[in-house]
């Protein structure tokens, strides 16, 4: 619901315009994740913090997680103090992809939460004091941020952008640390990615066309006033019409020949 109601909200609240092509967008978006809350995987069953450790210590998520600190640090120290006021992917990349090692820590501090809870020393454990550093520490640069970006660009645009980013980048994150797609049929697969697909495509009406003042009530007079394009002519042209004519019409510009 973060697409549809910050550009409800903002609308209302901050004076922004939301036209009848951005509230097609966040319907779209409300769609688009329905679709794949049904078709979403199955959550792989991990209960202990040492099956959450073998997790985090598989070669292809350190190779990922290395990738994405590798491309957030680019962001933070080149990308963003050159670009980050003009282009408003540059914030949001840096929120999403932060976002990858927020909700592994989520996930990590659930099951801690829950052995606590039944009495296992999860406080001795170091995966649990590396996971509260880790979530503390991604969740103030994902504010830090996010807050820039909504200070410079328009709120209706900004969660849409992000919220496409930022599922990209979980369902990856999914895919490689638990492996949670593994278990899908092909009709799952394709229901989610029709799903997210369909929110991409709420989240480009909403920025495409959001400068265009489009309403049910005068989105019969804007398909109406649609004028033909007017073909410029050279004076060359309108002087041969002139002379094959007897009498130049008004509404052309009339050329006068003088002979000395």
């Amino acid at each position: 619901f973060s697409v549809p109601c910050s550009a409800i909200l903002s609308s209302y609240l901050l004076g922004e315009r939301l036209n009848l092509l951005g509230k097609l967008g966040c319907l779209l978006s409300l769609v688009g994740s329905t679709v794949m809350v049904i078709h979403a995987p199955e959550d792989e069953e991990v209960t202990t913090l040492e099956e959450m450790t073998s997790k985090l210590k598989e070669p292809g998520f350190l190779a990922y997680a290395a990738i994405l600190l590798a491309l957030c640090l680019l962001l933070i120290f080149y990308l963003a103090p050159r670009y980050g006021q003009s282009n408003i992917l540059v914030y949001l990349t840096i929120c999403s992809v932060i976002g990858a090692f927020s909700v592994s820590s989520v996930k990590g501090l659930g099951i801690a939460i829950k052995g606590f809870f039944a009495g296992q020393p999860v406080l001795q454990h170091p995966l649990t004091w590396i996971l509260v550093i880790t979530l503390v520490a991604s969740i103030t640069t994902q504010i830090n941020y996010l807050n820039k970006s909504l200070d410079i660009f328009n709120t209706s645009l900004v969660f849409p952008i992000y919220y496409v980013l930022f599922t990209t980048i979980v369902i990856t994150t999914s895919i490689i640390l638990f492996k949670e797609w593994v278990t899908m049929t092909v009709v799952d697969i394709i229901g989610t990615v029709c799903g997210f697909l369909t929110i991409i495509l709420g989240v480009f009406l909403l920025h495409a066309f959001k400068d265009l003042d489009v309403s049910l009530g005068n989105l019969p007079q804007v398909l109406q006033n649609e004028q033909p394009v007017p073909v410029t002519r050279d004076d060359k042209n309108i002087l041969i019409e002139v002379d094959n004519s007897s009498i130049a019409p008004e509404d052309k510009p009339k050329v006068f020949m003088l002979y000395s």
